[in-house]
Protein backbone atom coordinates (compact mmCIF):
# COMPACT_ATOMS: atom_id res chain seq x y z
CA UNK A 1 0.00 0.00 0.00
CA UNK A 2 1.14 3.52 -0.94
CA UNK A 3 1.77 5.95 1.82
CA UNK A 4 -0.57 8.72 2.08
CA UNK A 5 -0.41 12.38 3.60
CA UNK A 6 -3.48 14.49 4.03
CA UNK A 7 -3.62 17.80 2.41
CA UNK A 8 -3.44 19.48 6.11
CA UNK A 9 -0.11 18.04 6.04
CA UNK A 10 0.92 18.62 2.54
CA UNK A 11 0.24 22.59 3.34
CA UNK A 12 2.14 22.53 6.23
CA UNK A 13 5.50 20.65 4.39
CA UNK A 14 4.88 23.23 1.49
CA UNK A 15 4.79 26.17 3.99
CA UNK A 16 7.73 25.22 5.86
CA UNK A 17 9.44 24.87 2.29
CA UNK A 18 9.02 28.81 1.68
CA UNK A 19 12.10 30.72 2.78
CA UNK A 20 11.53 32.86 5.79
CA UNK A 21 12.24 35.95 3.70
CA UNK A 22 9.30 35.51 1.53
CA UNK A 23 7.06 38.88 0.97
CA UNK A 24 3.47 38.52 0.35
CA UNK A 25 1.99 39.79 -2.91
CA UNK A 26 0.33 43.21 -2.62
CA UNK A 27 -2.96 42.67 -3.88
CA UNK A 28 -3.76 46.22 -2.90
CA UNK A 29 -4.34 47.38 -6.56
CA UNK A 30 -3.62 45.41 -10.17
CA UNK A 31 -0.07 45.27 -11.47
CA UNK A 32 1.03 48.51 -13.09
CA UNK A 33 1.00 48.24 -16.89
CA UNK A 34 4.34 48.45 -19.09
CA UNK A 35 4.54 50.78 -22.03
CA UNK A 36 1.78 49.48 -24.91
CA UNK A 37 3.68 48.09 -27.74
CA UNK A 38 3.26 50.16 -31.16
CA UNK A 39 1.62 48.00 -33.56
CA UNK A 40 4.12 46.17 -36.66
CA UNK A 41 2.27 46.00 -39.58
CA UNK A 42 4.23 44.79 -42.86
CA UNK A 43 4.53 46.88 -45.39
CA UNK A 44 1.12 47.64 -47.51
CA UNK A 45 1.94 47.81 -51.21
CA UNK A 46 0.41 49.60 -53.86
CA UNK A 47 -0.30 48.90 -57.07
CA UNK A 48 -2.48 49.42 -60.03
CA UNK A 49 -4.21 47.44 -62.65
CA UNK A 50 -4.09 47.89 -66.45
CA UNK A 51 -7.86 49.43 -65.91
CA UNK A 52 -6.27 51.72 -63.52
CA UNK A 53 -8.16 50.16 -60.63
CA UNK A 54 -5.66 50.08 -57.09
CA UNK A 55 -4.93 47.27 -55.58
CA UNK A 56 -3.52 47.24 -51.84
CA UNK A 57 -2.04 44.40 -50.48
CA UNK A 58 0.10 42.89 -47.37
CA UNK A 59 1.11 39.25 -47.10
CA UNK A 60 0.75 37.86 -44.28
CA UNK A 61 1.93 33.68 -44.69
CA UNK A 62 1.33 31.87 -41.43
CA UNK A 63 -2.29 29.95 -43.10
CA UNK A 64 -3.16 29.28 -46.16
CA UNK A 65 -6.48 31.26 -46.77
CA UNK A 66 -6.50 34.95 -48.67
CA UNK A 67 -9.23 37.83 -48.31
CA UNK A 68 -9.99 39.44 -51.18
CA UNK A 69 -12.13 42.53 -50.64
CA UNK A 70 -13.69 44.96 -53.98
CA UNK A 71 -14.42 48.25 -52.03
CA UNK A 72 -15.96 50.91 -54.01
CA UNK A 73 -16.67 54.58 -52.56
CA UNK A 74 -21.25 54.25 -53.18
CA UNK A 75 -22.89 53.54 -50.37
CA UNK A 76 -26.27 54.63 -49.02
CA UNK A 77 -25.19 58.54 -49.27
CA UNK A 78 -25.82 58.03 -52.72
CA UNK A 79 -29.48 56.91 -52.60
CA UNK A 80 -31.51 59.20 -54.89
CA UNK A 81 -34.47 61.53 -53.65
CA UNK A 82 -37.35 58.70 -53.29
CA UNK A 83 -35.34 56.01 -53.05
CA UNK A 84 -33.93 55.64 -49.27
CA UNK A 85 -32.24 52.21 -48.95
CA UNK A 86 -31.45 51.71 -52.72
CA UNK A 87 -27.59 51.32 -51.97
CA UNK A 88 -28.53 48.62 -49.09
CA UNK A 89 -30.72 46.76 -51.46
CA UNK A 90 -28.69 46.22 -53.98
CA UNK A 91 -25.70 45.51 -51.92
CA UNK A 92 -27.77 42.60 -50.32
CA UNK A 93 -29.15 42.13 -54.30
CA UNK A 94 -25.42 41.63 -56.05
CA UNK A 95 -25.26 38.13 -54.35
CA UNK A 96 -28.74 36.55 -55.25
CA UNK A 97 -27.34 35.70 -59.13
CA UNK A 98 -24.86 36.48 -61.22
CA UNK A 99 -23.20 35.54 -64.57
CA UNK A 100 -24.70 32.34 -65.24
CA UNK A 101 -25.57 30.79 -62.11
CA UNK A 102 -28.66 31.26 -60.10
CA UNK A 103 -28.40 32.47 -56.04
CA UNK A 104 -28.90 28.83 -55.23
CA UNK A 105 -25.86 27.83 -57.79
CA UNK A 106 -23.61 30.66 -56.86
CA UNK A 107 -24.09 29.97 -53.05
CA UNK A 108 -23.42 26.04 -54.11
CA UNK A 109 -19.94 27.34 -56.09
CA UNK A 110 -18.60 29.19 -53.06
CA UNK A 111 -19.41 26.62 -50.83
CA UNK A 112 -17.59 23.89 -53.18
CA UNK A 113 -14.62 26.20 -52.86
CA UNK A 114 -14.43 26.50 -48.77
CA UNK A 115 -14.92 30.15 -49.63
CA UNK A 116 -17.01 32.67 -48.06
CA UNK A 117 -18.43 35.56 -49.88
CA UNK A 118 -20.58 38.00 -48.48
CA UNK A 119 -21.76 41.80 -49.57
CA UNK A 120 -22.49 44.74 -47.47
CA UNK A 121 -23.03 48.58 -47.36
CA UNK A 122 -22.37 51.70 -45.64
CA UNK A 123 -22.81 55.12 -46.24
CA UNK A 124 -20.44 55.98 -48.34
CA UNK A 125 -18.83 52.59 -49.39
CA UNK A 126 -19.78 49.10 -50.42
CA UNK A 127 -17.96 45.97 -49.93
CA UNK A 128 -18.04 42.70 -51.62
CA UNK A 129 -15.57 40.75 -49.69
CA UNK A 130 -14.42 36.71 -50.55
CA UNK A 131 -12.55 34.52 -48.02
CA UNK A 132 -10.80 31.45 -49.71
CA UNK A 133 -7.86 29.45 -49.40
CA UNK A 134 -5.27 30.04 -51.84
CA UNK A 135 -5.73 26.81 -53.53
CA UNK A 136 -8.91 28.15 -54.85
CA UNK A 137 -8.29 31.36 -55.55
CA UNK A 138 -8.50 31.30 -59.12
CA UNK A 139 -11.88 30.13 -59.79
CA UNK A 140 -12.74 31.95 -56.05
CA UNK A 141 -12.05 35.50 -57.91
CA UNK A 142 -13.96 34.46 -60.20
CA UNK A 143 -16.92 34.10 -58.61
CA UNK A 144 -16.24 37.32 -56.64
CA UNK A 145 -15.60 39.38 -60.42
CA UNK A 146 -19.20 37.81 -61.45
CA UNK A 147 -20.93 38.89 -58.10
CA UNK A 148 -19.52 42.27 -58.19
CA UNK A 149 -19.32 43.19 -62.11
CA UNK A 150 -21.91 40.97 -63.10
CA UNK A 151 -25.01 40.47 -61.05
CA UNK A 152 -28.28 39.68 -62.80
CA UNK A 153 -30.81 40.81 -59.73
CA UNK A 154 -33.38 38.45 -60.45
CA UNK A 155 -36.88 39.63 -60.03
CA UNK A 156 -38.29 36.98 -58.11
CA UNK A 157 -35.16 37.37 -55.33
CA UNK A 158 -36.10 41.27 -55.35
CA UNK A 159 -39.79 40.53 -54.15
CA UNK A 160 -37.96 38.20 -51.07
CA UNK A 161 -35.75 40.74 -50.02
CA UNK A 162 -38.86 43.61 -50.45
CA UNK A 163 -40.88 41.53 -48.19
CA UNK A 164 -38.04 40.33 -45.78
CA UNK A 165 -37.12 44.52 -45.40
CA UNK A 166 -40.87 45.61 -44.73
CA UNK A 167 -41.04 42.82 -42.07
CA UNK A 168 -38.39 44.02 -40.32
CA UNK A 169 -39.61 47.48 -40.42
CA UNK A 170 -43.29 46.66 -38.98
CA UNK A 171 -41.26 44.70 -36.69
CA UNK A 172 -38.86 47.90 -35.35
CA UNK A 173 -42.55 49.42 -34.35
CA UNK A 174 -41.85 47.31 -30.92
CA UNK A 175 -37.97 48.44 -30.74
CA UNK A 176 -37.51 51.22 -28.56
CA UNK A 177 -33.75 51.43 -30.13
CA UNK A 178 -34.42 51.55 -33.34
CA UNK A 179 -37.48 54.25 -32.91
CA UNK A 180 -34.82 56.39 -31.10
CA UNK A 181 -32.04 55.78 -33.61
CA UNK A 182 -33.93 57.19 -36.30
CA UNK A 183 -35.77 59.81 -34.46
CA UNK A 184 -31.96 60.82 -33.15
CA UNK A 185 -30.77 61.13 -36.97
CA UNK A 186 -34.15 62.94 -38.18
CA UNK A 187 -33.30 65.21 -35.28
CA UNK A 188 -29.80 66.54 -36.16
CA UNK A 189 -29.73 66.18 -39.95
CA UNK A 190 -33.95 66.69 -41.57
CA UNK A 191 -34.94 64.67 -44.03
CA UNK A 192 -32.29 65.63 -46.91
CA UNK A 193 -29.13 64.63 -45.82
CA UNK A 194 -28.22 61.38 -46.34
CA UNK A 195 -27.22 60.78 -42.41
CA UNK A 196 -30.96 61.86 -41.79
CA UNK A 197 -32.58 59.02 -43.93
CA UNK A 198 -33.46 55.41 -43.18
CA UNK A 199 -29.81 53.56 -44.79
CA UNK A 200 -32.69 50.47 -45.13
CA UNK A 201 -35.24 52.39 -47.07
CA UNK A 202 -39.07 52.74 -45.68
CA UNK A 203 -42.13 51.21 -46.65
CA UNK A 204 -42.99 53.90 -49.63
CA UNK A 205 -38.83 53.56 -51.21
CA UNK A 206 -38.77 49.50 -50.45
CA UNK A 207 -42.64 48.97 -52.65
CA UNK A 208 -41.08 51.46 -55.45
CA UNK A 209 -37.66 49.39 -55.93
CA UNK A 210 -37.32 47.83 -59.23
CA UNK A 211 -34.65 45.68 -61.05
CA UNK A 212 -34.00 48.72 -63.07
CA UNK A 213 -32.98 50.86 -60.28
CA UNK A 214 -31.00 48.18 -59.06
CA UNK A 215 -28.80 47.79 -62.34
CA UNK A 216 -29.01 51.68 -62.65
CA UNK A 217 -27.49 51.87 -59.35
CA UNK A 218 -24.38 48.98 -59.78
CA UNK A 219 -23.65 50.39 -63.04
CA UNK A 220 -23.49 54.33 -62.54
CA UNK A 221 -21.16 53.75 -59.03
CA UNK A 222 -19.22 50.10 -59.46
CA UNK A 223 -16.69 52.00 -61.41
CA UNK A 224 -12.89 51.07 -61.24
CA UNK A 225 -11.96 54.20 -60.76
CA UNK A 226 -13.87 54.65 -57.64
CA UNK A 227 -12.67 51.18 -55.84
CA UNK A 228 -9.97 48.79 -54.85
CA UNK A 229 -9.18 45.74 -54.32
CA UNK A 230 -7.81 44.74 -50.71
CA UNK A 231 -5.81 41.84 -50.65
CA UNK A 232 -4.36 40.08 -47.34
CA UNK A 233 -3.03 36.83 -46.73
CA UNK A 234 -0.48 34.24 -48.07
CA UNK A 235 -0.12 35.49 -51.01
CA UNK A 236 2.48 37.67 -52.90
CA UNK A 237 2.35 40.45 -55.19
CA UNK A 238 3.93 38.62 -58.57
CA UNK A 239 1.58 35.91 -57.90
CA UNK A 240 -1.66 37.55 -57.32
CA UNK A 241 -1.27 40.55 -59.61
CA UNK A 242 -1.79 38.76 -62.96
CA UNK A 243 -4.74 36.67 -61.31
CA UNK A 244 -6.45 40.38 -60.07
CA UNK A 245 -5.91 41.13 -64.12
CA UNK A 246 -7.84 38.66 -65.55
CA UNK A 247 -10.84 39.28 -63.41
CA UNK A 248 -10.43 42.55 -63.15
CA UNK A 249 -8.23 44.38 -65.76
CA UNK A 250 -11.88 44.56 -68.42
CA UNK A 251 -13.87 46.55 -66.18
CA UNK A 252 -14.25 49.77 -67.17
CA UNK A 253 -16.07 53.53 -66.27
CA UNK A 254 -14.77 56.17 -65.32
CA UNK A 255 -15.47 57.37 -61.88
CA UNK A 256 -19.13 58.89 -61.65
CA UNK A 257 -19.89 62.47 -60.55
CA UNK A 258 -19.78 62.65 -56.69
CA UNK A 259 -22.99 64.38 -55.43
CA UNK A 260 -23.60 67.43 -53.72
CA UNK A 261 -24.07 66.65 -50.08
CA UNK A 262 -25.51 70.12 -48.24
CA UNK A 263 -23.41 70.97 -44.80
CA UNK A 264 -25.56 69.86 -41.75
CA UNK A 265 -26.19 72.84 -39.68
CA UNK A 266 -25.32 72.62 -35.94
CA UNK A 267 -28.38 71.75 -33.49
CA UNK A 268 -28.92 75.80 -31.94
CA UNK A 269 -30.63 74.73 -29.27
CA UNK A 270 -31.42 71.76 -26.70
CA UNK A 271 -34.68 70.22 -26.79
CA UNK A 272 -36.17 67.23 -25.97
CA UNK A 273 -37.92 64.72 -28.32
CA UNK A 274 -40.55 62.26 -25.84
CA UNK A 275 -41.48 59.17 -27.85
CA UNK A 276 -44.62 57.00 -26.03
CA UNK A 277 -44.32 53.48 -25.61
CA UNK A 278 -46.74 52.49 -23.15
CA UNK A 279 -46.07 49.98 -20.72
CA UNK A 280 -41.96 50.08 -21.36
CA UNK A 281 -40.18 48.39 -18.86
CA UNK A 282 -37.15 50.77 -20.00
CA UNK A 283 -36.27 54.27 -21.82
CA UNK A 284 -33.91 54.27 -24.67
CA UNK A 285 -32.44 57.62 -24.33
CA UNK A 286 -29.67 59.23 -26.76
CA UNK A 287 -28.60 62.73 -26.32
CA UNK A 288 -26.28 64.14 -29.00
CA UNK A 289 -25.49 66.66 -31.82
CA UNK A 290 -23.01 66.87 -35.21
CA UNK A 291 -19.85 65.41 -34.80
CA UNK A 292 -16.98 66.03 -36.66
CA UNK A 293 -15.75 63.78 -40.00
CA UNK A 294 -13.16 61.66 -40.07
CA UNK A 295 -10.40 63.96 -41.97
CA UNK A 296 -10.64 66.32 -38.69
CA UNK A 297 -7.00 66.59 -37.22
CA UNK A 298 -8.50 66.24 -33.69
CA UNK A 299 -9.29 62.80 -34.26
CA UNK A 300 -6.71 60.99 -31.84
CA UNK A 301 -7.64 63.74 -29.22
CA UNK A 302 -11.11 62.52 -29.99
CA UNK A 303 -10.76 59.35 -29.64
CA UNK A 304 -8.73 59.39 -26.54
CA UNK A 305 -11.61 62.18 -24.47
CA UNK A 306 -14.36 59.75 -25.69
CA UNK A 307 -12.98 56.57 -24.06
CA UNK A 308 -12.66 58.75 -20.84
CA UNK A 309 -16.45 59.73 -21.52
CA UNK A 310 -18.38 56.56 -22.84
CA UNK A 311 -15.75 54.70 -25.26
CA UNK A 312 -14.67 51.93 -22.30
CA UNK A 313 -16.53 49.55 -20.06
CA UNK A 314 -14.37 51.74 -17.27
CA UNK A 315 -15.52 55.21 -19.14
CA UNK A 316 -17.44 57.58 -16.75
CA UNK A 317 -21.36 57.25 -18.38
CA UNK A 318 -20.92 53.44 -17.75
CA UNK A 319 -19.89 53.97 -14.16
CA UNK A 320 -21.92 56.44 -12.97
CA UNK A 321 -24.85 54.92 -14.96
CA UNK A 322 -24.50 51.14 -14.42
CA UNK A 323 -22.23 50.76 -11.49
CA UNK A 324 -22.99 53.43 -9.55
CA UNK A 325 -26.59 54.23 -9.73
CA UNK A 326 -27.79 50.77 -10.90
CA UNK A 327 -29.89 52.83 -13.58
CA UNK A 328 -28.98 51.02 -16.88
CA UNK A 329 -27.61 47.88 -17.87
CA UNK A 330 -24.84 49.62 -19.66
CA UNK A 331 -23.87 53.69 -20.99
CA UNK A 332 -21.43 54.87 -23.41
CA UNK A 333 -21.06 57.67 -26.36
CA UNK A 334 -18.83 57.65 -29.93
CA UNK A 335 -18.44 59.75 -32.43
CA UNK A 336 -18.84 58.35 -35.95
CA UNK A 337 -16.12 59.60 -37.87
CA UNK A 338 -17.34 59.69 -41.84
CA UNK A 339 -16.35 61.09 -44.76
CA UNK A 340 -19.16 64.06 -43.60
CA UNK A 341 -19.27 65.29 -40.36
CA UNK A 342 -21.26 62.31 -38.03
CA UNK A 343 -23.01 62.10 -34.83
CA UNK A 344 -21.83 62.49 -31.39
CA UNK A 345 -24.29 60.75 -29.13
CA UNK A 346 -24.46 59.69 -25.42
CA UNK A 347 -26.85 56.50 -25.05
CA UNK A 348 -28.16 54.14 -22.86
CA UNK A 349 -31.03 52.04 -21.72
CA UNK A 350 -32.13 52.80 -17.86
CA UNK A 351 -35.08 51.64 -16.38
CA UNK A 352 -38.54 53.55 -16.35
CA UNK A 353 -38.91 55.09 -13.05
CA UNK A 354 -35.33 56.39 -13.25
CA UNK A 355 -35.42 58.13 -16.62
CA UNK A 356 -35.79 62.35 -15.34
CA UNK A 357 -32.73 60.47 -13.02
CA UNK A 358 -30.54 59.32 -15.85
CA UNK A 359 -31.07 62.45 -17.59
CA UNK A 360 -29.37 64.26 -14.71
CA UNK A 361 -25.94 62.27 -14.36
CA UNK A 362 -25.72 62.28 -18.53
CA UNK A 363 -25.99 65.63 -18.38
CA UNK A 364 -23.19 66.15 -15.31
CA UNK A 365 -20.99 64.03 -17.36
CA UNK A 366 -21.16 66.03 -20.73
CA UNK A 367 -20.59 68.95 -18.65
CA UNK A 368 -17.44 67.54 -16.41
CA UNK A 369 -15.59 66.01 -19.31
CA UNK A 370 -15.34 69.62 -20.67
CA UNK A 371 -13.66 71.08 -17.27
CA UNK A 372 -11.21 68.24 -16.29
CA UNK A 373 -9.63 65.10 -16.93
CA UNK A 374 -7.14 63.37 -14.44
CA UNK A 375 -3.70 61.91 -15.13
CA UNK A 376 -4.72 58.58 -14.66
CA UNK A 377 -7.92 58.83 -16.56
CA UNK A 378 -6.10 60.09 -19.36
CA UNK A 379 -3.03 57.41 -19.16
CA UNK A 380 -6.18 54.67 -18.42
CA UNK A 381 -7.71 56.01 -21.79
CA UNK A 382 -4.96 56.12 -23.62
CA UNK A 383 -3.58 52.90 -23.07
CA UNK A 384 -6.78 50.77 -23.51
CA UNK A 385 -7.11 52.45 -26.76
CA UNK A 386 -3.05 51.71 -27.51
CA UNK A 387 -3.38 48.14 -26.52
CA UNK A 388 -7.00 47.70 -28.21
CA UNK A 389 -5.02 47.76 -31.68
CA UNK A 390 -3.62 44.33 -32.34
CA UNK A 391 -7.25 42.53 -31.84
CA UNK A 392 -8.52 44.19 -34.93
CA UNK A 393 -5.35 43.01 -36.83
CA UNK A 394 -5.98 39.34 -36.03
CA UNK A 395 -7.76 37.23 -38.97
CA UNK A 396 -6.88 38.04 -42.78
CA UNK A 397 -10.71 39.36 -42.91
CA UNK A 398 -10.31 41.87 -40.21
CA UNK A 399 -6.46 43.45 -41.32
CA UNK A 400 -8.80 43.79 -44.76
CA UNK A 401 -11.27 45.51 -43.43
CA UNK A 402 -9.35 47.93 -41.98
CA UNK A 403 -6.91 48.38 -44.70
CA UNK A 404 -9.82 49.79 -46.61
CA UNK A 405 -10.19 52.61 -44.18
CA UNK A 406 -6.45 53.59 -46.20
CA UNK A 407 -8.28 53.35 -49.17
CA UNK A 408 -11.32 55.29 -48.44
CA UNK A 409 -9.91 58.31 -46.56
CA UNK A 410 -6.89 58.21 -48.06
CA UNK A 411 -4.49 57.62 -45.13
CA UNK A 412 -0.92 56.74 -45.79
CA UNK A 413 0.41 53.39 -46.00
CA UNK A 414 1.99 53.68 -42.48
CA UNK A 415 -1.24 54.75 -40.86
CA UNK A 416 -1.72 52.17 -38.70
CA UNK A 417 2.19 51.33 -37.77
CA UNK A 418 2.23 55.16 -36.40
CA UNK A 419 -1.40 54.68 -35.22
CA UNK A 420 -0.07 54.31 -31.42
CA UNK A 421 2.55 56.76 -31.02
CA UNK A 422 -0.22 59.33 -31.75
CA UNK A 423 -2.73 58.23 -29.29
CA UNK A 424 0.33 58.20 -26.50
CA UNK A 425 1.18 61.46 -27.38
CA UNK A 426 -2.62 62.97 -26.53
CA UNK A 427 -2.00 65.36 -23.46
CA UNK A 428 -4.56 66.44 -21.22
CA UNK A 429 -4.96 69.73 -22.51
CA UNK A 430 -6.05 68.25 -25.60
CA UNK A 431 -9.03 66.10 -24.26
CA UNK A 432 -10.50 69.38 -22.56
CA UNK A 433 -9.82 71.13 -26.04
CA UNK A 434 -11.85 68.97 -27.56
CA UNK A 435 -13.91 68.25 -25.08
CA UNK A 436 -15.24 71.88 -24.96
CA UNK A 437 -15.53 72.07 -28.89
CA UNK A 438 -17.47 68.91 -29.58
CA UNK A 439 -19.06 68.18 -26.32
CA UNK A 440 -21.54 71.50 -25.85
CA UNK A 441 -24.34 69.83 -23.41
CA UNK A 442 -26.30 73.19 -23.94
CA UNK A 443 -26.97 72.66 -27.83
CA UNK A 444 -28.05 69.17 -28.04
CA UNK A 445 -31.02 66.87 -29.01
CA UNK A 446 -32.61 64.66 -26.10
CA UNK A 447 -34.25 61.67 -27.60
CA UNK A 448 -36.43 59.37 -25.47
CA UNK A 449 -38.28 56.87 -25.94
CA UNK A 450 -40.33 55.03 -23.27
CA UNK A 451 -43.70 55.11 -21.48
CA UNK A 452 -44.79 58.65 -21.05
CA UNK A 453 -47.56 58.31 -18.52
CA UNK A 454 -44.93 57.63 -15.98
CA UNK A 455 -41.78 59.66 -17.52
CA UNK A 456 -42.86 62.76 -19.01
CA UNK A 457 -43.83 64.38 -15.86
CA UNK A 458 -40.07 63.91 -14.75
CA UNK A 459 -38.90 65.05 -17.52
CA UNK A 460 -40.83 68.05 -17.56
CA UNK A 461 -39.65 68.92 -14.68
CA UNK A 462 -36.15 68.85 -15.59
CA UNK A 463 -36.42 72.07 -17.43
CA UNK A 464 -33.78 71.40 -20.43
CA UNK A 465 -35.79 72.39 -22.88
CA UNK A 466 -39.02 72.26 -24.58
CA UNK A 467 -40.57 68.86 -25.28
CA UNK A 468 -42.57 67.48 -27.89
CA UNK A 469 -44.24 64.32 -27.06
CA UNK A 470 -44.27 62.01 -30.34
CA UNK A 471 -45.77 58.75 -30.95
CA UNK A 472 -43.84 55.71 -32.74
CA UNK A 473 -46.37 56.30 -35.89
CA UNK A 474 -45.03 59.71 -35.84
CA UNK A 475 -41.62 58.28 -36.42
CA UNK A 476 -41.22 55.44 -38.14
CA UNK A 477 -45.12 55.85 -40.20
CA UNK A 478 -47.83 53.06 -40.12
CA UNK A 479 -47.13 49.77 -39.49
CA UNK A 480 -46.53 48.09 -42.95
CA UNK A 481 -48.40 45.10 -43.72
CA UNK A 482 -46.88 42.64 -45.70
CA UNK A 483 -48.46 39.63 -47.82
CA UNK A 484 -47.09 36.86 -49.65
CA UNK A 485 -46.26 39.31 -52.80
CA UNK A 486 -45.35 42.91 -52.64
Amino acid sequence: MRPTISLTALGAVLAAAQPLTAQAPDRSRPPALGPAPSLALPPIARHTLSNGLVVLILEKHQVPLVQVNLVVKAGSAMDPDGKAGLASMTAAMLDEGAGTRSALELADAVDHLGAELSVFAEQHVTTVALHAPVTRLDPALELLADVALRPTFPAEELERQRRERLTALAQQHDEARAVAAVLFARTLYGDTHPYGRRTSGTEASLRSFTVDDLRGFQQTYFRPAGAALIVVGDVTAGAILPKLERAFGGWTGASAAAPHWSEAAQVVRREVYLVDKPGAAQSEVIIGRIGVPRSTPDYYAIVVMNTVLGGAFTSRLNNNLREDKGYSYGAGSSFAFEPLAGPFQARASVFTGVTDKALTEFMKELRAIRNRVSAEELERAKNYVALRLPERFQAVSQIARQLGEVFVYDLPLDYFNQYTRRILSVTAADVRRVARRYVDPDHVSIVVVGDKEKIQAGVEALKLGPVKTMTIQDVLGPVPVVTGTE
